[in-house]
């Protein structure tokens, strides 16, 4: 499964969502040697943007994210948006200082804090304005 998100700058957005999420750049598909040569065999639609940058789970559990340079901005509410969940187990008081200080360190890499549910999770904005939250899980959740 892949989650697809459109951007205007997927190359700023790759950056923070390895930061965010622990991906890493995902390799060319075979037999191109980088991504640009696997890009030059698509006919290049200058209404389409046409950049990207592709990101996976480096342990193979977590859904692959392809984020997609397009010309039009954001201009609602995501449909679907991601669950970072940043911290397991511990006492509540825990993992609610694991989240507020994960919430710190994406808002100074460009992130939004959009509100706040005390004791359970964070809305945080992408650096482009996509919502997403960060919460954490007990070991019963």
């Amino acid at each position: 499964m892949d989650l697809t998100m459109d951007c205007a700058d997927a190359g700023r957005m790759a950056e923070f969502y390895k930061l965010a999420m622990g991906y890493v750049d995902e390799p060319p598909p075979a037999p191109f040697a980088t991504r640009e040569e696997w890009l030059a065999q698509f006919d290049d639609d200058e209404e389409d943007g046409g950049g990207g940058a592709w990101l996976h789970d480096p342990t193979g559990v977590a859904p692959r994210l392809c984020l997609l340079e397009v010309p039009e901005p954001k201009t609602a509410k995501n449909r679907l948006h991601i669950d970072l969940r940043v911290a397991r187990g511990g006492t509540p008081e825990q993992r609610w200082a694991a989240i507020t200080a994960e919430a710190d360190r994406l808002v100074a890499a460009g992130a939004s804090r959009l509100a706040e549910f005390t004791g359970h999770h964070i809305v945080l904005a992408d650096p482009e304005g996509n919502e997403f939250c960060l919460g954490g899980q007990s070991t019963v959740d």
